[in-house]
């Protein structure tokens, strides 16, 4: 018998596929970050709808559930995201930081021409 919380599972795990189609589609991923949303939200439904294949892996790491696991593993995730997307963020200041100042030089070095 299917449980509440794999039904919130695979429904999410199908709303995260149908946003990574959306943003392919609109040409905002690449077929490299499309495809990892997509195994993404297929573990996602997998692990929903059969989480006794987990239960080798919480019994060797010495978990007392599987959530547990889940919840870990979910920690992981969010911090390596907020981790790459720190990075790409302040390569992007870094970025604009040059090209303001580059800008401001021109704009400063024509105003002299003048």
């Amino acid at each position: 018998m299917i449980a509440g919380v794999q039904i919130l599972g695979v429904i999410f795990g199908l709303g995260l596929f149908y946003l990574a189609f959306l943003s392919f589609k609109r040409q905002e991923f690449t077929p490299i970050e499309w495809g990892f949303w997509t195994v993404l939200s297929v573990i996602v439904i997998l692990m929903s709808l059969f989480p006794q294949v987990l239960d080798p892996v919480v019994t060797r790491l010495k978990f007392a559930r599987a959530l547990d696991l889940y919840v870990i593993l979910g920690f992981m995730f969010l911090l390596l995201s907020l981790f790459y997307t720190y990075t790409i963020s302040r390569r992007t200041q870094v970025r604009v930081e040059e090209l303001v100042r580059k800008m401001a030089i021109n704009e400063t070095l024509r105003k002299r021409r003048k």
